[in-house]
């Protein structure tokens, strides 16, 4: 099966031609298959191969070459792709195994590790998802965990009848309500600051600043011109005195009339 070059990771090859007769002589032939993707054509071994020289020349050549580095008949064969600079100095590229006859690309250790971490950050994302679809939050008990467990169990003793000492110590405020309700007014009176009164000997409150000036300009307002403020407070008095005295009864003999006499 030939795929896109630049995925050979998650690519595979074989020739099921080749299964049954493959051991460790006939393994690199095997390999050098043109539909096999991980085979590069401009190797050195494709060179030998086109001259049919022999396999040990590739020692005294530079480039790319591919060897035969393990062998575990009949199951197991590595195939080492390396560039050659010198019968002394090759530098390796890749390495492929050919596992019951299938050949795949070993990854290096980039892609191991990145594969390592991608599954790490999924179960992780995972676990907290889950862990967070448990996170509750009541005015009465603040954040908890609400598992499915303790849920079920829960349903089940809403079922039964709450005995009349439990229902009373959940209808009585808990630690969290008394400090949230303190904390909540304490940030009003912050918020909104009462207004402060000051106090005579006598024990009597004082009226407030503004108060004050409102009832002074109305004093002043009432004020007749010209005049001063006490003749208009006297008349006023007076006025006041004399209407309440013509509704007030008078006693005929000297003595208050009885309330509970009826008028005839």
């Amino acid at each position: 099966m030939q795929g896109d070059s630049t995925k050979l990771l998650h690519n595979s090859w074989f020739d099921s031609a080749w299964i049954p007769v493959l051991n460790q002589h006939n393994v690199m032939d095997y390999f050098s298959q043109k539909s096999n993707p991980f085979y590069d054509r401009t190797c050195n071994n494709e060179v030998i191969r086109m001259q049919r020289g022999d396999p040990a020349q590739l020692m005294n050549m530079t480039g790319i070459e591919y060897s035969l580095l393990h062998v575990q008949e009949p199951i197991l064969y590595i195939v080492r792709k390396a560039n050659r600079h010198s019968p002394d100095k090759v530098t390796p590229l890749a390495n492929y195994y050919i596992l019951g006859g299938v050949v795949y690309q070993c990854p290096d250790l980039f892609s191991i590790i990145n594969s390592r971490l991608l599954s790490a950050l999924h179960l992780v994302h995972t676990a907290y998802g889950e862990a967070l679809s448990y996170a509750r939050y009541d005015p009465n008990k603040g954040y908890y965990w609400d598992f499915l467990g303790e849920q079920s169990a829960s349903e089940e003793g809403s079922t039964r009848a709450p005995s009349s000492g439990k229902a009373k110590a959940s209808e009585e405020p808990n630690e969290f309500q008394r400090k949230r309700v303190d904390m909540l007014l304490s940030k009003l009176v912050k918020r909104y600051p009462p207004k402060a009164f000051k106090g005579k000997d006598d024990g009597k409150p004082l009226i407030a600043p503004v108060v004050e000036a409102k009832v002074t300009a109305e004093r002043s307002a009432k004020m007749p011109a010209g005049g001063d403020m006490s003749s208009g407070a006297s008349k006023e008095n007076s006025t006041g005195s004399a209407s309440v005295a013509a509704k007030r009864p008078f006693p005929v003999d000297g003595r208050l009339p009885d309330p509970k006499r009826k008028r005839t």
